[in-house]
């Protein structure tokens, strides 16, 4: 380095050194921004390419879910229809539930629900005295209120 620079001081002279210095290191840095530049261009060219082999095998991946769950499904299909037609078609065999009893389920399915996503449990709540429904502030005074005494009869 420092031959390089005695022999560009002989050469370019003390008085045009400076100049010329500042000037090749202002080239220097365009080089490097642009050997940046076209660096980060090549690796997101690269990125983009392996996201695009990513999606299409992500792609190719759904297509075979896809036919796999679609033979599944036509293979119970064809399963159905022939369990079907082995018990003869016949609908009055198959026994479907009456609305009674689809309505006691649905009760007996919302009182479990409640119990269990319940903080207090419901032999609790009855054992200490928990209110089961919810009185509304006017009812609450009605209740408490002293009721009118009637006059007493002469008779």
């Amino acid at each position: 380095m420092a031959l390089i620079g005695v022999v560009a001081l002989i050469v370019i002279g003390p008085k045009d050194l400076p100049k010329v210095a500042r000037m090749a290191g202002s080239l220097f840095g365009r080089a490097q921004r642009y050997i940046n530049e076209v660096k980060s261009e090549v690796s997101r060219e690269i990125e983009l390419d392996e996201l695009r082999k990513i999606h299409q095998d992500a792609q190719d991946a759904v297509q075979d879910a896809e036919h796999s769950i679609a033979q599944g499904v036509s293979q119970a299909e064809t399963d159905l229809q022939s369990a079907w037609q082995d018990h003869g078609g016949n609908a009055s065999t198959l026994r479907m539930p009456t609305t009674d009893a689809i309505s006691v389920k649905a009760k007996d399915f919302r009182r479990k629900k409640l119990s269990r996503t319940s903080a207090v449990p419901a032999w609790y709540k009855s054992r200490n005295g928990h209110r089961g429904r919810v009185m509304s502030g006017s009812a609450r005074m009605a209740r408490h209120r002293a009721k009118p005494q009637s006059p007493a009869s002469f008779f």
